[in-house]
């Protein structure tokens, strides 16, 4: 029976964190995403990191600088890697199927770009039926040629609060109240 949550961190690679393509409030993205990964690898949740692998394009392949994750991201031997090939994590990449292994049927979604893999993977998601929890303030993106990057992070956690599930369900909530409710789990009440 599937019942496991699985953190998923999506393309914080150092490719898509240059001077060229710099990405809004990246540090603190990061520093949440490292504190999530800690607290989920306490409560023995699957942490996923997800890397674009452009072997053969030129960009991003794999084994590259450009491909590896961010030098501040924590990532433990026990954490679980998965290549992608698209903006939808799910694409012809192993993610399925592990998730199915481990048993998960909510997903906790990070990382970057909000409006292309961050995006794809959440409406991919919902058409699988995982309980979706988008951390609003632990994913990012850069400026685009019509919107801040931060009013397009605002668009989608918008949308994202605005879309009707399949069988799952999709909730938006910042680090602070996901942390707290992680670990309302493990505390006893008093």
């Amino acid at each position: 029976m599937k019942n496991q949550k699985a953190l998923l961190i999506i393309d914080m690679q150092k490719g898509s964190f240059t001077p060229a393509t710099p990405r809004f409030n990246a540090d603190g993205v990061v520093q949440r995403i490292n504190e999530l990964a800690a607290i989920c690898r306490a409560q023995n949740y699957p942490v996923v990191y997800i890397q674009h692998d452009g072997t053969g394009t030129g960009e991003f392949e794999k084994n590259s600088p450009e491909w590896e994750n961010l030098d501040e991201l924590v990532v433990e031997p026990a954490d679980e890697r998965i290549d992608k090939y698209a903006n939808d994590v799910f694409y012809r990449s192993k993610l399925q199927t592990r998730l199915s292994e481990l048993n998960v049927s909510e997903l906790l979604i990070t990382g970057c770009a909000t409006d292309f893999c961050v995006e794809s993977t959440i409406q991919s998601a919902l058409t699988k039926d995982y309980t979706i929890t988008v951390v609003a303030d632990a994913h990012t993106t850069g400026n685009r040629p019509y919107l801040s990057a931060e009013k397009v992070i605002e668009h989608y956690n918008w949308v994202w609060q605005n879309m009707l599930p399949t069988k799952g369900s999709i909730s938006v909530v910042s680090f602070e109240e996901l942390k707290k409710q992680l670990l309302a789990k493990v505390a006893p009440s008093l």
